[in-house]
């Protein structure tokens, strides 16, 4: 299923995944074991990788529904109203009596390099039953984020109603499993950071050939297409024809990396839900992670669509906040 933007309504996307209060402190270098160190501020912002991603699609134009779980606490609240004035579906956004909203503690460098622990709460609980409880907005979207944020088996069973549907399904495979159950990879694009993909593969990923190999290896164990992501060294495209196509970063003045990988991943989406091909979708996600990366926060740095054109149109000129 794909979109022609242009000529019809906006893409439709369906993102199941983990929604958190990030509480996030900014300090100029991330503690060592034992050390206490003083920061430079502090606050509260919504996140958890399913919700940064739902938000970046929605923010770039695409029409956006969100599977997931909050808690019965006040972050609960917060959260669903942060995901609601973004335009975001929140039908199938339940409610979870006796549990609290998944918490990630998020430490900032004044460089941008950051440290994440994330407890999960709600996320935890989000079944097998809820993505079939909300098979229908899975079935009609174009285009199936998902994380592993959430237990792989609701993973699993999302995306198995996506493909039976024909909706392409994109893989973030965030935090890394230590195992990898059958069926996790089967989807249509799989797309690890480094260190992901080097867990994915029991390998280190420590040059070009490496990465090549690692691209290699998990394109055979998936039977995906794989995208690996490198930061500020953009991308690598292993392609099903066996080809591998690296995509370029965009300049930027990194302040938070917090989210780039989510913006990434929802500019991904909303591209092929658009028909475009893999590797111009691609450097449209870069130039929305790049920017991510410029802002402080994950869901108040996604860019907007014009934000992202205009890097692309000038590297240069970086859009300001």
């Amino acid at each position: 299923m794909t979109t022609d933007q242009t000529a019809g309504p906006s893409p439709r996307i369906a993102v199941v995944g983990s929604i958190n209060m990030d509480l996030v402190v900014r300090c100029e270098r991330l503690p060592r074991p034992g050390e206490t160190i003083i920061g430079l501020d502090a606050r509260e912002v919504s996140g958890g990788k399913g919700a940064n991603q739902a938000v970046a699609a929605a923010r770039l134009g695409a029409s956006v529904s969100m599977v997931g779980r909050v808690g019965s606490d006040g972050f609960g609240e917060t959260l669903l109203g942060s995901l609601q004035a973004e335009g975001i579906h929140v039908g199938h956004v339940a409610r979870t009596p006796d549990c609290s909203s998944g918490l990630a503690i998020v430490a900032v460098e004044t460089s941008g390099e950051n440290a994440i622990t994330v407890v999960p709460g709600a996320n935890g609980r989000l079944s097998v039953e809820d993505v079939r409880a909300a098979s229908d907005v899975i079935e009609a979207a174009d285009v199936l984020l998902l994380q592993l944020e959430v237990p792989t088996e609701t993973v699993i069973a999302a995306s198995q109603i996506a493909r039976a549907a024909g909706t392409r399904v994109i893989l973030d495979p965030a935090p890394a499993p230590t195992a990898v159950p059958e069926g996790l990879l089967a989807v249509d694009l799989l797309c690890p950071n480094e260190s992901e993909a080097a867990a994915l593969n029991g390998l280190p990923v420590e040059s070009d050939d490496d990465l090549q190999a690692a691209a290699r290896r998990l394109a055979e164990i998936s039977g995906a297409e794989v995208i690996i992501t490198l930061g500020d060294r953009g991308a690598l495209l292993h392609q099903r024809d066996g080809q591998s196509v690296r995509v370029p970063a965009f300049p930027c003045t990194a302040v938070d990396t917090t989210a780039a990988g989510d913006a990434f991943a929802g500019a991904l989406a909303l591209r092929l839900a658009e028909g475009t091909d893999v590797p111009e979708a691609i450097r449209f996600a870069n130039a929305a992670g790049a920017i991510a990366a410029s802002r402080h926060g994950a869901q108040p740095g996604m860019p907007t669509r014009n934000d992202v054109e205009q890097l692309m149109a000038d590297p240069t000129q970086p859009p300001s906040e």
